[in-house]
């Protein structure tokens, strides 16, 4: 048996010891009191943060929203059935966000960020906060270049620029979803990233917006976010955050996104429900004190980016459903506060045929024609003045038997006008066919058409133009302008087509 040696022992210990490096982890944890209808209330946590993921012991996460003085209100990120009482909770120091990269164009992803649409995994390096603080006035510039949705009522008449937020309102079934899935489309070969974010909508009905986008190839440049009606409230909460932090993702590397939020007045619902869980206390229509700042903080971070950080931009198109067409109700009048203008669609129009249903009185646009081209603020402004005498003569003679000869022709122009607004699903127009058709009501050649012809003639003439002038096209595009040449063009075109449609109708 061998000698223990003393030194040699010792020599070992101060060895181990001049290794031995002190860790300390300071944990934050505490323990869950009560759990139910997706909130937990934790006792502990001292030093949590608002917003901060919280991880619980079964694995679900949760997002801390109510600090106070001994307990912290969580709301889950997922069904947490498995949470107990008296489990723990610890705080991950992490304020909630998500993965982004250029792999999400063509995918349908949840509000965390996750593929569902059963394409496999999305490769991302690098991730975003999910509320990220909205651009000051310095990062800012004002808009002035269009945002062409294709709908010649609203190019025309209410335009939207790029980095501006335009909302788009009315009762349910008057082709709200219809006027954003057509600006989407709209976007092809226009260098914009489109964000279509479903809130608390039928999964079917997500299913038939992706399948028009994907047969019509608007995937290639689309993401859509989708948290359907059978998804937790906490959930619904998040989707518009994390469908806006994909599209600041493209906008801060100097490329132009469209975001779409389907619809608000889901979002602030299912906001309330999370509130008056946590015990908040109501205001107005049930609705907790902060949404407004809900609203708020989700479409200033809509811009348009100064010409430093790479002129960017980011235009939003909030949906949001009336009852009764009530605008005065608390959400609508809320976002009409917060947004540059609103497009409203009325039930009544819809039902008279009139489709896109824009009622063109109530519907505004505050940046105006600082997001129109030249060409088309030559022919819109005689556009709007002729629509909106004819809707008051309209009203006048309602009642009136006797009507005089100058006012006959006010009104057989206006209705035709009106003829020519109206647009089928799907079929965008590109500015070139704008001006054309505007420029073709606004100047009578149609009054001596009747009313059921005013369609069929302005199709014609647009085939006509493209194969017989190109060059009309050309000068619009190049130019931006409506030049003297162009409306010659124009006009030669017209009077050929005239002739033939009306030599057509003799022989049939």
């Amino acid at each position: 048996m061998g000698t223990i040696r003393a030194d040699e022992i010792s020599n070992i210990i101060r060895q181990r010891i001049g290794q031995y490096k002190r860790e300390v982890k300071i944990v934050n944890t505490g323990t869950v009191l009560q759990v139910g209808d997706g909130i937990v209330r934790i006792y502990g946590l001292d030093d949590v943060m608002a917003g901060e993921l919280v991880e619980f012991e079964e694995g679900t996460v949760g997002i801390a929203l109510n600090l106070e003085s001994k307990i912290v209100g969580v709301v889950l990120m997922g069904d947490g059935l498995m949470i107990q009482e008296r489990s723990s909770v610890k705080a991950t120091g992490k304020i909630a966000q998500i993965p982004v990269s250029e792999s999400y164009l063509g995918r349908v992803v949840n509000a965390l960020a996750k593929p569902i649409d059963g394409r496999g995994e999305i490769s991302a390096s690098e991730s975003r906060l999910i509320e990220s603080p909205a651009p000051g006035i310095i990062s800012r510039r004002s808009v002035y270049e269009p945002l062409q949705t294709g709908l010649l009522a609203i190019d025309s008449m209410i335009p939207i620029g790029r980095g501006q937020r335009e909302l788009i309102i009315g009762d349910r079934q008057t082709g709200k979803t219809a006027v954003a899935t057509d600006t989407i489309l709209n976007q092809q070969g226009q260098n914009v990233i489109c964000v279509y974010v479903a809130i608390g909508q039928k999964a079917s009905s997500v299913a038939q917006v992706v399948t028009t986008l994907r047969e019509r190839g608007a995937m290639e440049y689309t993401i859509v976010v989708s948290e359907s009606a059978a998804s937790p409230a906490t959930l619904q909460y998040l989707a518009p955050y994390t469908g806006t932090s994909l599209a600041e993702y493209f906008m801060y590397r100097e490329r132009h996104t469209l975001i779409i939020y389907d619809d608000l007045s889901k979002h602030a619902q299912a906001y309330r429900q999370m509130s008056l869980l946590l015990r908040r206390a109501p205001s107005r229509e049930a609705y907790p004190g902060d949404v407004f700042y809900l609203h708020s903080r989700l479409l200033e971070r809509a811009a348009k980016l100064s010409s430093l950080l790479g002129e960017g931009s980011l235009t939003a198109l909030p949906i949001v459903e009336t009852q009764a067409g009530d605008v005065s109700a608390y959400i609508p009048t809320n976002v009409i506060s917060i947004t540059d203008g609103q497009i409203f669609l009325s039930a009544d129009l819809f039902n008279a045929g009139i489709r896109p249903a824009i009622n063109v009185g109530i519907s505004v646009s505050r940046v105006g024609s600082a997001a129109q081209i030249k060409a088309m603020k030559q022919v819109a402004g005689k556009l709007k003045l002729d629509l909106a005498q004819f809707t008051e003569l309209e009203t006048f003679t309602q009642f009136a038997s006797n009507i005089d000869k100058t006012t006959q022709k006010k009104l057989a122009r206006g209705r035709r006008l009106r003829e020519l607004l109206k647009q089928s699903q799907a079929d965008p127009l590109t500015v070139e066919e704008q001006v054309m058709t505007i420029y073709t009501g606004t100047s009578g050649y149609l009054d001596s058409l009747e009313l059921g012809q005013v369609k069929q003639f302005l199709t014609g003439l647009r085939k006509h133009l493209k194969s017989n002038k190109p060059e009309f096209q050309e000068i619009i595009s190049s130019t931006k302008t409506f030049t003297e040449e162009a409306e010659s063009l124009l006009q030669e075109t017209i009077q050929d087509q005239m002739e033939d449609f009306l030599l057509n109708k003799e022989e049939a």
